[in-house]
C-alpha cells in the first residue's frame, strides 16, 4: 500500500473533503459542472498570472496566491438509495448511502461524461451535489507549457519548484482502481477511479508518447504494433474526409498537423509525408468527431511493456472501448496466413500487471464487444457459418514478453498444449488485462502472420505479400467493429468490469 487515497503523506497538500455542512449549496448536475469549469478557469488563471509575475519580477507567489492555485472539488452526497432499486447500468449508480468526493480537472473536456455519470445519480437517488475549491494543489506544468518564456528568462526548474506547487509522484496513484484505497474515519469515499493529479499526469504523458493533444484522443481507439496499419487508416481517413454524410471533421497526425475537409489530394499527402511521426514512441492519428465520438489509431510499437504504458494513460480519458488489431503467430496446423484470431481467453505470460492483475485471475471475454467483433467480420469478408468459421478461429491467445519464445520450445510446447491456445503475441493479453483493471471495454482480432510451430517463420517476401493482401481488410474489421459498437453503446459497458464494491462514476 503506498498511501491512503485521501489521506496525503505528511508535509503534502490536504484534501479537505470531510463533513458536509448542511449550509452548503447544493446543485443541478448542469450547474455543478459550470461552477467546476468556473473554478477551474479561474485556478489556472490565477497561477498563471503569478508565473508571468515571477518570470518579470522574481516576486514569489505569496501563501494567500497559493491557495488560489486549487482543483475544484466535486462532492456527491447520497442520503438513501432510490427506491427504484436494482439498475443494469454498470455505472452511474451508488453501492451505499456517504459521502463521495474527487477533484477534477479540465471539467469542459470532461463535461459530457460529468453529465452522464451526475444526472443517474440525481435523477435516481436521494443525492445532493456541491462544488468547491479543494485543497489540492494544480502543479504549474500541467498549465503552463511556455517552455522557450522560462528558458529566455534564465529561470530553473528547480527554482520554479521552490515558489510554485510541482508534480508530487506520491499523490498520484491508482490505489482506487486496483482495490487498494481506505477512507480514513470521517473522509469521503471515492467519486471516480481517477483524481485530478493522477489524470493530469497520464495527459502529459499522452502528448510525449503520442505526439499529439490529448484532447484529440477519440472514444473509440485501435491499438496496433504494425505502422502498415497506420499507412491505411490514414488512406481511409482521407476518404472519409472526403466523402458527404457522416460526422467525421479533421484528421490530426503526430505533430499537430490537421487535415480537414475539402482537403487537396497532393496536400493532404504532403502533409501526411511531411508529419514527424518517427519523433515520437508510440504516434497517434485521430478521426475526429463530434463529441469526440471518431476514431483514434495508435501504433503502441512492440511488447507488454508499451501495452500497459499506453492504456494506464488512455484509461483516464474513459474511453468507451480500446480493441488490438494487430499480428500474431498461428499455433494451429490447419490455420493459413492471413486467417483471424478472435480471442476469447487469454494465457498472459507478459509478467507486466502480475502484481495488479495476478495471472490466475480471469480476464472475461465481453460478449458485447466478441459479437460485434464477429459480426464485422462476416460484413467485411462476406462470409458466413462454416465459411467465416474457416478464416475467424475463436480460442486463447498466449502473450509472452519474449518474442524469442521459439528458442524454449520444449519448455512452451507442453503449456501451449494445456491452455489450448491457438495464437502467440506480445501485447494482447496485457492490453485486455488493463482494460479489465481499469474498466475499460476491451477486445481482440489479430491475423496470422507466421506458423513458427509449423515451419511457416516470418521471412521478407512472404511477410510482404501477406502485408499487402490482409492489413487493408484486417484494419476495416477493426473500423466496422467501433461502428457497431457505436450503434450497441447503451449495452458495452458491462458490470462483468465491476466490483462489489465500485466508485460511482464509470
Amino acid at each position: 500500500m503506498r498511501r491512503s487515497l485521501l489521506r496525503p503523506e505528511a508535509g503534502h497538500p490536504v484534501l479537505s473533503m470531510g463533513k458536509t455542512p448542511h449550509d452548503r449549496q447544493t446543485l443541478t448536475p448542469e450547474a455543478a459542472v459550470d461552477r467546476l469549469e468556473a473554478l477551474y478557469a479561474g485556478s489556472c488563471a490565477a497561477l498563471s498570472r503569478a508565473l508571468d509575475r515571477y518570470l518579470a519580477t522574481r516576486k514569489p507567489p505569496s501563501p494567500k496566491d497559493r491557495a488560489g492555485f486549487r482543483y475544484p472539488l466535486l462532492r456527491v452526497v447520497c442520503r438513501r438509495i432510490g427506491a427504484g432499486g436494482r439498475t443494469r447500468r454498470a455505472f452511474a449508480k451508488f453501492q451505499r448511502p456517504g459521502v463521495y468526493a474527487t477533484t477534477v480537472t479540465h471539467p469542459r473536456h470532461f463535461r459530457r461524461y460529468l453529465l452522464e455519470q451526475l444526472n443517474p445519480l440525481v435523477a435516481e437517488n436521494d443525492a445532493e451535489i456541491s462544488v468547491e475549491a479543494s485543497s489540492q494543489e494544480i502543479p504549474y506544468p500541467y498549465v503552463l507549457e511556455r517552455v522557450e518564456d522560462i528558458a529566455r528568462s534564465g529561470v530553473t526548474a528547480s527554482e520554479l519548484a521552490g515558489h510554485f506547487p510541482t508534480p508530487i509522484l506520491s499523490l498520484v496513484g491508482d490505489e482506487v482502481a486496483d482495490g487498494q484505497w481506505e477512507v480514513p474515519e470521517g473522509e469521503p469515499r471515492p467519486l471516480a477511479l481517477f483524481d485530478a493529479v493522477r489524470i493530469d499526469y497520464s495527459l502529459r504523458r499522452l502528448v510525449h508518447y503520442t505526439g499529439s493533444d490529448w484532447r484529440n484522443v477519440q472514444q473509440w481507439i485501435l491499438l496496433t504494433n504494425y505502422h502498415r496499419y497506420v499507412d491505411q487508416f490514414v488512406r481511409w481517413g482521407l476518404d472519409r474526409l472526403g466523402e458527404g454524410g457522416n460526422s467525421c471533421e479533421r484528421l490530426v497526425l503526430p505533430g499537430g498537423t490537421e487535415i480537414g475537409r475539402g482537403h487537396a489530394k497532393a496536400d493532404a499527402e504532403a502533409a501526411v509525408a511531411a508529419s514527424p511521426w518517427h519523433r515520437f514512441q508510440m504516434p497517434a492519428y485521430h478521426l475526429t468527431g463530434r463529441d469526440n465520438q471518431g476514431v483514434t489509431l495508435i501504433n503502441i510499437g512492440i511488447g507488454p511493456s508499451n501495452a500497459k504504458n499506453i492504456t494506464d494513460h488512455l484509461a483516464v480519458l474513459r474511453p468507451n472501448c480500446w480493441l488490438m488489431v494487430g499480428h500474431c503467430g498461428g499455433l494451429r496446423q490447419s490455420q493459413q496466413i492471413g486467417d483471424y484470431v478472435l480471442a476469447h481467453a487469454y494465457l498472459r505470460q507478459d509478467g507486466i500487471l502480475d502484481s495488479l492483475v495476478p495471472p490466475d485471475v480471469p480476464i472475461p471475454a465481453l460478449a458485447e464487444v466478441q459479437i460485434a467483433l464477429q459480426d464485422a467480420a462476416a460484413l467485411v469478408t462476406g462470409a458466413r457459418g462454416d465459411t467465416l468459421k474457416q478464416r475467424l478461429r475463436t480460442g486463447t491467445v498466449v502473450t509472452n514478453d519474449d518474442r524469442n519464445w521459439e528458442l524454449r520450445y520444449t519448455q512452451e510446447r507442453r503449456r501451449i498444449n494445456l491452455s489450448r491456445a491457438i495464437a502467440v503475441d506480445m501485447e494482447s493479453g496485457t492490453v485486455a488485462a488493463n482494460g479489465y483493471r481499469l474498466r475499460v471495454p476491451y477486445g481482440t482480432l489479430l491475423c496470422v502472420s507466421d506458423k513458427p510451430l509449423h515451419g511457416e517463420i516470418k521471412l521478407p517476401g512472404a511477410a510482404n505479400a501477406f502485408y499487402e493482401s490482409a492489413v487493408a481488410q484486417h484494419l476495416e474489421i477493426g473500423l466496422k467493429t467501433l461502428d457497431l459498437l457505436r450503434e450497441r453503446l447503451d449495452t458495452l459497458h458491462s458490470r462483468k468490469l465491476r466490483s462489489f464494491d465500485e466508485p460511482p462514476f464509470r
